[in-house]
């Protein structure tokens, strides 16, 4: 019996050495294939845990590469789709909202294509709210049926989009609801 229970703890010693070699060598390969996807520099001369402290610098100035690329790409695309917005409208529209960061906020323009009113709204984060507002006066006040809103946000500017028909029967509601949207934005400036 003390034969048979000597063989079973040197079996498991067994075990944990080749369990330990394999991980040494799994670790070696990791190691290796970091090491290929770093510049080339004269990290020979590093001793291992300098070469590891330079390779996770490395990826920290890759991660703080990629967030500022994916943020121009957002500013990109919000202006992009800003502009494109704007294209549909009239001349005399695309040429009075900037799409940089508008000097004086919040900006409003309101295009009337039959029964349907195009509005664009530029406001900065603290003036939200007259989203809000402005969202009320169309629907409450105006009796208007919004189609659509949308918004990109681009550093500190939101760009909204709405989109609401107004009814047919009533000639010149179109008018008073943009003298009315007006209003209300240039109140808050």
């Amino acid at each position: 019996m003390d034969q048979s229970h000597l063989n079973a703890s040197q079996s498991r010693s067994v075990d944990r050495k080749t369990i330990e070699k394999n991980r040494r060598i799994q670790m070696k390969d990791l190691y290796s294939e970091l090491n290929s996807l770093l510049p080339q520099t004269s990290r020979e001369s590093l001793a291992l845990p300098d070469q590891l402290d330079e390779a996770a610098n490395y990826i920290k100035k890759l991660q703080v590469n990629v967030e500022k690329k994916r943020e121009r790409k957002r500013k990109l695309l919000a202006t992009a789709a800003f502009e494109k917005l704007n294209s549909t409208g009239s001349s005399s529209m695309s040429s009075s909202v900037d799409v940089s960061m508008p000097r004086r906020l919040p900006r409003i323009e309101i295009q009337e294509t039959g029964p349907v009113l195009h509005i664009f709204l530029v406001t900065s984060m603290e003036h939200k709210f007259i989203f809000h507002e402005i969202t009320r006066l169309i629907t409450e006040e105006a009796g208007a049926e919004m189609t659509h809103a949308g918004y990109s946000i681009v550093d500190d500017a939101v760009f909204h989009t709405l989109h609401c028909k107004v009814e047919d029967c009533d000639y010149g509601a179109g008018t008073r609801i943009s003298e009315s949207l007006k209003k209300l934005v240039n109140t808050v400036n």
